[in-house]
C-alpha cells in the first residue's frame, strides 16, 4: 500500500512536471506576444553617423517622453548598426526577422539600405518605416514601406521654381552621384530650366568621403550666379569649408538647393560663408511652434546639441508606429499595421503632416529658408511656406 501511494504520487508529479513543460511554450508565447520588437537598423558609424544617432536620439527621445508601453503592450527597440552599407542592412534584417521575430523595422539612413530591406518587408510581411531615406522610388518598392521623412522631389522641385522667380539665371549643380542625388539634380532641373534658367556645369561627386575641392574649382570657373548642391546629412560641413576655402563666396557664387546641405546638425559650425545661403526643405531647429521650441530644447537638453531634419524624421516614425497600435488595440499583423497607418494626420515639430494613403508616403509642408545670425547662432529661418506637398515624383505618374 505504501508503494503504491508513493508511485502514486510520483505518478501525479510526473503528470504536474508535464503538464507545467506543456504550458511553459504557451507562456513564453504569451510573454512574447506582450513585447513589440522593433529592429532600427541605422548607420551608427562611417560616414552618415551622424544620421543614425539624431534618429536614435530622437526614437530615445520620444519613446522618453511617451513611455515604452502602447495598448498593453512593452515596446522593445533593437538597434542594429548597418554603416549604411546595403549588404549589412539585408543581413541584419533577415536576422533582426528570424531570429529576433521583430514586429517592425525602421531606421534606413540611406536608400540602397531602405531598398535592400524592401523584399525581406514583403516576404515577411512586416512594416518597414524609413525615417531617412529620400528616394522617390523606395515606397514602390515593397507593400510593407511607409516614410516619415522626405522625398528629394519635394525640395528640389520648390527650389527650381524659386530661384527662376528670384532673377537666378544661371546655375552651376554639385550632387553626390546615387539616387537621391539623381532625384534631387532631375526635378530641380526640369522646373528651374522650364522656367527659363540654364544650368552651365553640372558635376556629380563620390558619395564616400569626397574631395569636393576639384569639383568647387569647375563651379568657380563656369561663373554661376549660383550653385544647386544636394549632399546627404552631415557632409555640409566639409563641403561649405572647402566652399570658403576655394573663394566661392567671395566670387558671389550664392549655395542653393535642398536642406540637406544645411543641415541643423552641422550648420553652426560652418562659419560666415553659409550667411545668406537658401534652401527648401521640411525642417529647421528655428521653426517657430511652441511643439517645435519644445522639442528642441527637450533634445538640446538630453543630447546637448540641436535636431536636424533626421531626428525630426526619426521622432516621426516612431510615433507613427506608438499611433497605429494604438488604433489596432495592440494588433501587430502587418496588414492591419499598415491599413492603420495610411491616411493618418498629425501636428510634428515641423508642422503639419500626414502619410498618403495612396503611396505610403509623406505630405508636408516644405519651407523656403535663409541661413541668418540669431542669438550669435547660425539657424535656417524659414520666410515662405508650400503647404501639404505630394512627392513629385510619384504624382507624375
Amino acid at each position: 500500500m505504501f508503494m503504491g501511494t508513493k508511485m502514486l504520487s510520483r505518478a501525479a508529479a510526473f503528470m504536474v512536471f508535464a503538464g507545467a513543460a506543456a504550458l511553459a511554450p504557451a507562456q513564453a508565447q504569451a510573454q512574447a506576444q506582450e513585447t513589440v520588437k522593433i529592429g532600427l537598423i541605422l548607420p551608427m558609424t562611417g560616414g552618415q553617423a551622424s544620421t543614425g544617432k539624431q534618429i536614435d536620439n530622437a526614437v530615445k527621445l520620444y519613446m522618453q517622453q511617451n513611455g515604452d508601453t502602447v495598448a498593453g503592450k512593452k515596446i522593445e527597440i533593437i538597434l542594429k548598426d548597418d554603416a549604411a552599407v546595403p549588404d549589412n542592412t539585408k543581413r541584419l534584417a533577415q536576422e533582426l526577422i528570424v531570429n529576433d521575430k521583430v514586429n517592425l523595422i525602421a531606421g534606413f539612413g540611406v536608400t540602397p539600405a531602405a531598398l535592400a530591406a524592401a523584399p525581406l518587408a514583403t516576404q515577411a510581411k512586416i512594416p518597414e518605416i524609413v525615417m531617412a531615406a529620400g528616394t522617390s522610388i523606395i515606397t514602390e518598392r515593397s507593400p510593407y514601406i511607409v516614410r516619415t521623412s522626405f522625398t528629394l522631389a519635394q525640395s528640389s522641385t520648390i527650389i527650381g521654381d524659386w530661384a527662376v522667380k528670384n532673377g537666378i539665371k544661371k546655375v552651376a549643380t554639385l550632387t553626390s552621384d546615387y539616387a537621391p542625388g539623381n532625384d534631387a539634380l532631375n526635378f530641380f532641373k526640369e522646373h528651374f530650366v522650364a522656367g527659363g534658367g540654364e544650368i552651365v556645369e553640372e558635376v556629380k561627386v563620390p558619395l564616400a568621403n569626397p574631395d569636393f575641392a576639384p569639383f568647387l574649382q569647375r563651379m568657380k570657373d563656369a561663373k554661376p550666379d549660383a550653385m544647386f548642391v544636394f549632399v546627404p546629412a552631415g557632409q555640409g560641413g566639409n563641403f561649405m569649408k572647402q566652399y570658403a576655402e576655394r573663394g566661392l563666396d567671395k566670387a558671389g557664387i550664392k549655395v542653393i538647393g535642398p536642406g540637406d546641405v544645411m543641415d541643423d546638425d552641422v550648420l553652426n559650425g560652418m562659419g560666415d560663408a553659409a550667411l545668406g545661403t537658401v534652401t527648401a526643405h521640411l525642417y529647421s531647429a528655428a521653426h517657430p511652434s511652441q511643439m517645435n521650441k519644445d522639442f528642441v530644447a527637450a533634445y538640446k537638453k538630453d543630447f546637448g546639441n540641436r535636431p536636424g531634419f533626421m531626428a525630426v524624421s526619426g521622432y516621426d516614425g516612431i510615433h507613427l508606429i506608438y499611433d497605429a497600435l494604438k488604433k489596432t488595440n495592440g494588433n501587430t499583423d502587418g496588414d492591419a499595421l499598415i491599413a492603420a497607418m495610411k491616411g493618418m494626420k498629425w501636428e510634428s515639430p515641423r508642422g503639419p503632416i500626414s502619410i498618403d494613403p495612396e503611396t505610403r508616403d509623406i505630405i508636408q509642408n516644405i519651407y523656403i529658408r535663409k541661413v541668418e545670425k540669431v542669438d550669435g547662432e547660425l539657424y535656417n529661418v524659414e520666410f515662405a511656406t508650400f503647404p501639404d506637398v505630394k512627392d513629385a515624383g510619384k504624382t507624375k505618374k
